[in-house]
């Protein structure tokens, strides 16, 4: 298990954090966060059927750890408790790499994007995460969020609209 633990960390460790940060804006709540995600997979691994990739289940355990962490906590509370103390891991759950948050103060237009996929729907927010900057295809993402791929094809285009719109406010300019 430790070594199919490893694998799954070094594969997709980097895209998780991310997709979680997106969610929830705060480094110490994703990290717990992405702890509750591997204790989920390692209990339930030996119950993954393959019906769909490895990624997109593990997204979809992610998914459901931060839905999870919004109806216990809600959007504006931060969760510091401790999630567990796994010393034989420890070492591998921190990140050393730059946070969404760090990349995004490199530039303006981005942080603005940021900003905007904020004022967005949670569903519309997830949508935009997994397609753009998860790159998921349109049926990973609808594997992931349970979803079909017509609905997720629709929240994409009302996603899209809704950014394209709050961009456009923040520059200043006009819409009809």
């Amino acid at each position: 298990m430790k070594a199919v633990f490893q694998e799954l960390y070094e594969k997709y460790h980097q895209d998780l954090f991310s997709f979680i940060y997106y969610m929830v804006k705060d480094q110490t709540t994703t990290e717990d966060l992405v702890q509750e995600v591997y204790i989920r997979v390692l209990k339930s691994y030996d119950t993954f059927k393959g019906e769909s990739s490895e990624k997109t289940w593990l997204f979809s355990v992610a998914r459901h750890v931060t839905i999870d962490h919004f109806r216990k906590y809600g959007k504006q509370k931060k969760h510091t408790a401790n999630q567990f103390d796994v010393n034989e891991h420890s070492n591998l759950l921190k990140d050393q790499s730059p946070t969404p948050q760090e990349i995004a103060e490199k530039s303006e237009e981005i942080q603005d994007m940021y900003k905007c996929l904020d004022e967005c729907t949670e569903d519309q927010r997830m949508v935009i995460i997994l397609r753009y900057i998860q790159q998921l295809s349109i049926k990973e993402t609808a594997d992931v969020l349970n979803w079909t791929t017509s609905k997720v094809k629709t929240t994409q285009h009302r996603a899209i609209s809704v950014l394209k719109e709050l961009m456009l406010q923040r520059e200043g300019g006009h819409t009809e």
